[in-house]
């Protein structure tokens, strides 16, 4: 049977908030799963954009982001430490920013697979575009290349953290990403490959809308999920509901 996923497209938002409603609808998945009996409330998967922002994960070198704190205010681009694995990536605009929080132990307890899986959703999107993307053995992510434009270039970033095999944190797909703000650091602490975005391998925008789209079919295909699909304030609200309901303890609105 398909595992229930609501997917929450929350349109552009501050890091600092979003990761907060992560680690509070995290702390809901795992506490509604230790209650006796425990109890199967819906997964939920965060889809927005970020303002710019450097991020660095809990294992990452501080060293591979290349700007000032002036110039990074300069750029108008926030910098969080934060507790996923990986290095340093960058969120902006013209990303699709995905967070999925699953329960694993409704799909599978192997966080090894779960990675591959997110890449393969993002493999199969690019595939819709007339791309080849595929994985490089060591290097979580998607990449494409090599091939007649230059060796591999990575167009989406993934780190995750895991609590009681309930996950948080996720993907970042360039789909109209300004590169140049991948010039600023050493992505994923990788200085011998580059980065893309979908635009740029096509050579011309492409429609945000109609990728996400394409998005959640593959994500629905690879992790068996039937998803229900709220926008804007309608995801909002939801968001409020849930955990007003399922919060071991209740602060204030998710906005």
């Amino acid at each position: 049977m398909a595992e229930p996923v609501v997917v929450c497209h929350l349109g552009r938002m501050a890091y600092s908030p979003a990761w907060a409603l992560q680690k509070r609808l995290q702390a809901c998945l795992v506490a509604a799963k230790r209650r006796e009996p425990p109890e199967r409330i819906p997964h939920v998967l965060l889809l927005l954009e970020h303002p710019p922002v450097y991020t660095l994960g809990k294992n990452g070198r501080l060293e591979h982001l290349l700007l000032s704190e002036e110039a990074l205010r300069a750029r108008g681009a926030e910098f969080f430490r934060i507790d996923r694995g990986g290095d340093i990536t960058f969120h902006g605009p013209g990303q699709l920013v995905g967070y999925p929080i699953l329960d694993l132990d409704r799909f599978f307890t192997d966080i090894h697979r779960y990675l591959r899986e997110l890449e393969e959703t993002i493999i199969r999107t690019c595939a819709d575009y007339g791309l080849r993307a595929g994985r490089i053995a060591g290097r979580t992510g998607v990449w494409i290349g090599p091939d007649s434009r230059g060796p591999e270039r990575k167009i989406c970033a993934m780190g995750i953290r895991c609590s009681r095999w309930v996950t948080m944190h996720g993907f970042a797909f360039n789909l109209n990403t300004d590169l140049r703000y991948f010039s600023y650091i050493i992505p994923c602490g990788i200085a011998d490959r580059s980065v893309t975005s979908l635009a740029a391998e096509l050579g011309h925008p492409v429609d945000e809308v109609a990728v996400r789209t394409r998005v959640l079919h593959h994500f629905a295909t690879c992790f068996n999920a039937a998803l229900t699909l709220y926008e804007g304030e309608a995801a909002f609200r939801f968001l409020d509901a849930y955990l007003d309901t399922w919060e071991p303890v209740s602060p204030a609105s998710v906005k």
